[in-house]
């Protein structure tokens, strides 16, 4: 038996969500628009701290292809917001010496990037830096022109007012 905190604990203080309430009802899993591509979907990331399983967490991929939308935190009938917790999983990660696949941390740093640099994704410039990050230029090149002749994705982006507010909570 351990006399300090338990993972779950920790976690809780450091997201500053009450994980203890979820009881896997899965209506975060069922918005969230990157499920689809996670290992551990949010529903059992959450189930997984709460059983202790802290390598299992987190040593997934699932913690960095959170992008923070919060539908999660909408759905939840609890209202427990994982980005905050996914936010806390990735910095317990990197402090532990987990490593994330590079590919998912490529985009995770793009995706970052991108809000950094205009306040919001914009996507063409965020797809630039991952493809020029992963070296994966050209294996989706075909889709990436047809969605911009679609006018799905915009060349120009969009800073929004108070980007240096955004900027200031990266630092």
């Amino acid at each position: 038996m351990t006399n300090g905190p338990t993972f779950w604990d920790i976690v809780r203080e450091r997201s500053g969500e009450n994980i203890h309430r979820c009881f896997y009802c899965q209506k975060c899993t069922a918005g969230c628009p990157t499920a689809s591509v996670m290992d551990y979907k949010p529903a059992q990331v959450l189930r997984l701290i709460q059983l202790g399983r802290k390598d299992g967490v987190l040593d997934s991929q699932a913690i960095w292809l959170c992008v923070g939308c919060e539908t999660c935190g909408t759905r939840c009938p609890n209202h427990i917001r994982l980005a905050p917790v996914f936010d806390t999983l990735r910095y317990m990660a990197l402090e532990e010496g987990y490593r994330p696949d590079p590919m998912v941390y490529a985009l995770h740093r793009s995706f970052l990037n991108s809000i950094r640099l205009w306040g919001r994704v914009h996507e063409l410039s965020m797809l630039m830096e991952y493809k020029l990050r992963s070296r994966d230029l050209f294996s989706d090149l075909g889709m990436g022109v047809g969605l911009i002749l679609k006018g799905k994705i915009s060349f120009l982006p969009e800073r929004i007012r108070g980007v240096s507010e955004v900027r200031r909570l990266y630092k």
